[in-house]
Formats: C-alpha cells, structure tokens, sequence
C-alpha cells in the first residue's frame, strides 16, 4: 500500500493545455474540486483514498471518444467510475489522471421481450434495470449485494446470490460496446445468443477492469419471471453441517435458484442491522423457482436433506414482503457487519473453490477465525463454492491490519491449493495483485500483459490493476 501512496506523490500534474480541451468541452461536467475528487478516489476497500486530478461526467459515447483521446494525447490515466462500490480498489487512482464518471450514461436503450433481451447503457444500476423492464414478464438476475451499475458488474465480471441458477455476467453478457485505448468504438458481437465467429471479445472484457476499453453499451440476457417463488430459512448445528446439506443439494441435482450461508455472528449483525428475528446459528436461505409443482419438489427434497445434516424444519417467508426482508438484510450482510464495531474499517476477501473442497476450506477459515482478536462474519454464495470473510478492523492500529492481511494471505493460499481462485467475484483491483501469479502461473501472466500491451500500449486505461507489476 505504500507504494501506491508514493506514486500519488510523485505524479505529474494535467498538461494545462489538456485542462483547457476538457474544460471547453465539459463545462460544469469537469471538475477539480477536491470533494468531487475524494468521493472519486475511495471505493469499498481497505485502501487510503487515492484521488484523481480531475473527474469528468460523460453523457455519450462521444464523450468517452473524446476523453481518451485525450488522455492517449497526453498520456494520462484514465479510470472509468461506476457507482463506486467496488470492493477490492479497482477505481482508486494510483497514478492519478482522470476518473471518468459513467453513471449518467444510465439509459434503457433497447428492450427485445421477444428475444429476451435487452440494451443498456453502463450507468444504469441493476435496481434500475429491474424497474423498468418489470411490466415485461421478464428479470435480470444477476444481483451482487451493492445496487451496483452495469457497466461495472460486465467490468468486475460480477455475480451475486442467483449465480448457483443463472450464472454470472460472463454467462450473461451477449454483446459489448467499447471504446478502446486509441479512441475507437468497437462492438464485440452481436445479439446472437451464441456465434463462432472469431476472437470472443466479449468475454475478454467482461472482467477486465477498465484496463482494456471502456464500454459504453451493454447487450444482456433476460430472463422470464417465475411462476412461482418459494423462500426458506434452514439453521445449522455447525457451518459444516449447513455446507454439506449445500453440497449434496447440489450434487443431487436441484436446481436451487439461491442458497446462501450465513454464519452465527452474521446472522446476529443482521437481526441488530435489518430488524430480524432470525435464530441465531449458522443457517442457509435458500429460494426456489419455478411452477408451483416444481417448486414443491424442490423444497421437499432439499428439506429432506437438511434434515440429514442436522438442520431444523423450514421456516417459510410466504409473503413476497417477507422475501424482499430476507434478501434485503442479505444483501445488507456488509453493512450489518459494520454494526459490530462501530468506527471500524473492513477488509473483505472472497474465494471460490470446487464444491467437494468448501467445506475443508470453510472449517480452516472458521479454525482461523476463531484466533484473530478482530469481529469478523462469513457469508457465502455456497451453490458456487464461493464465500466472504468480513474482519472488522481499527484503522488505527497496525497490527490488525497486519493480521487481517496474513488471514486473506491464508484463506486465498489454501483455495488456490484446493484448485480453486483468489476471487470468486469481486475482482483484482489492488488487493488480490499478489496472488495471480500463484493462480496463473507467470506464463499466463505474460499472455495477459501481452493483450494489455497490445489494446493499451502506453498503459492509459487504470493502470496498476488486474496485471502485477513484476512483468
């Protein structure tokens, strides 16, 4: 982290006659002032604020065009910014440079109900999203706890609580539009639900963090509501116990559409954060969809094998305001957490492993918990063999950063051991730089730099991230 903190100090300022293009061309929608810049250079991470030199808001296309070219000019960084929930410093402006809001490119550009599909612009939040097509009959299901932006879940290659049914945004992204590092708009395919027509572009930057292109318009897969929806709580003896009814339900088949973990201290931060009355041990929420029928048949034998591993009868939420309660204080897992320790900063990491090694890795991280002197929850979206540790730590004492880090150090090492990966969901960014090459591998790494090499040869777009520096 000190190292980037240097970088900050050793930057160069805007060229003036840059600050001159940008101000002719943005007016008001530039700025320099340091609270825009601060609200800019922090995001959901443990990482010191890092702030860009100047912010502009684009509205178009065009705008973006004219912002990298730019930046490619003068040779200046170029940060895109989304809703600012990232959570590992993906947006953080290390070398300083421009951080270019999108979040007013938030348009519905095109609804294909026949299709099942739909184009958007990368500043539309998947609340938003979901809003407006509801009248449809149809949902994007992708749904990371943040109201996060589009574009940002397509740049992070996010997922969310539906992932065990419906995939992730790689599986759901059918086209992008994308302005690339030499200020040209590309599309890298069309709306096609599959095609073997070259280089799959699309998946190249779906997940590459701002560091390829900046993409401008986003094609996605829909999907029909469901007749029916069904909500379950099942509580656990043991986050073991709860993790093994996970893996045989997913062994055996059942088409789950959420089931997600929550250890003890998680669930008792959600009943103090969301008002629940939840009991307080280690339990699965776990939601069906389909026709009633199927739904039926899935809840039983899912409630058959909780029974097995020692879980309690279901305890339903019938209503659908009782299900949006459950799913908002889920999603609300993060801030609740922050209610255990009022003030505090929070490092989160997530792994994802196969689904036969997350229950020896979540008994080691639970063994490992037990020892540190900070709070800390887990959370997890277990159908995918992905889950979260949440430490709460005080940003004034040094030694619990250092023990949080030797924690994300253990638990990341022991997931790539067991063949699996530094991040199920949340993306590099800053925090999980050190452990690719241990994932990878350095021949990998040098492909990766390549393709940066090639679409960013002088390194403009978020510099710093996703690639470590050794290369």
């Amino acid at each position: 982290m000190g190292n980037h903190l240097i970088e900050q100090c050793l930057r160069k300022p805007l060229p003036s006659d840059m600050l001159e293009a940008l101000k002719d061309r943005f007016g008001a929608r530039f700025n320099t002032a340091v609270s825009v810049r601060e609200h800019h250079g922090r995001d959901e991470s443990p990482f010191p604020m890092m702030l860009p030199d100047a912010v502009v808001y684009a509205e178009s296309t065009d705008d973006v065009v004219f912002v990298v070219n730019q930046c490619r000019t003068h040779q200046v960084p170029l940060i895109p910014y989304g809703a600012g929930s990232s959570l590992e410093g993906h947006l953080l402006a290390i070398e300083g440079g421009i951080s270019l809001d999108l979040s007013s490119m938030n348009k519905l550009l095109a609804l294909h109900v026949e299709d099942l599909s739909v184009t958007v612009q990368p500043g539309i939040s998947r609340k938003q999203l979901n809003e407006q097509i509801r009248t449809s009959g149809l949902f994007f299901p992708i749904d990371p706890g943040a109201d996060a932006s589009i574009g940002g879940m397509a740049a992070t290659r996010a997922s969310g609580t539906n992932a065990v049914r419906y995939g992730t945004m790689r599986e759901n992204v059918l086209s992008l539009e994308v302005v690339t590092a030499q200020g040209k708009v590309i599309r890298t395919a069309r709306r096609a639900r599959k095609s073997s027509a070259g280089y799959d572009l699309t998946r190249l930057y779906v997940g590459s963090e701002g560091t390829l292109g900046i993409i401008t318009e986003i094609s996605l897969r829909l999907y029909p509501q469901p007749e029916a929806v069904s909500v379950a709580v099942c509580n656990f003896p043991s986050v073991r116990a709860a993790v093994d009814c996970v893996i045989q339900t997913i062994q055996m088949g059942v088409p789950v559409a959420r089931v997600e973990l929550m250890n003890t201290d998680a669930v008792r931060a959600s009943n103090m954060y969301s008002k629940l009355t939840l009991q307080e041990s280690p339990l699965l929420l776990f939601e069906f969809h389909g026709s009633s029928a199927s739904v039926k048949e899935q809840a039983q034998t899912v409630q058959e094998l909780a029974k097995d591993t020692g879980g309690t009868d279901f305890a339903w939420a019938e209503h659908p305001e009782d299900r949006n309660r459950l799913w908002t204080a889920r999603h609300n897992a993060y801030f609740a957490g922050l209610q255990l320790r009022p003030g505090c900063r929070v490092s989160t990491t997530d792994v994802c492993v196969p689904i036969s090694r997350l229950a020896h890795c979540i008994d080691k991280t639970t063994e490992w918990l037990e020892k540190v002197s900070f709070p800390t929850t887990i959370v997890g979206h277990v159908g995918d063999g992905n889950f979260h540790v949440l430490m709460l730590l005080d940003p004034n004492d040094s030694n619990e950063w250092e023990a949080s880090e030797r924690l994300n150090h253990d638990l990341v090492s022991l997931a790539i051991e067991s063949d699996g990966t530094c991040t199920g969901e949340h993306g590099i960014g800053l925090h999980k730089l050190q452990f690719m090459e241990a994932e990878h591998g350095r021949d990998t790494l040098e492909v990766m730099q390549s393709i940066k090499d090639a679409l960013d040869p002088l390194n403009i777009l978020n510099p710093g991230k996703v690639i470590p520096r050794f290369l």
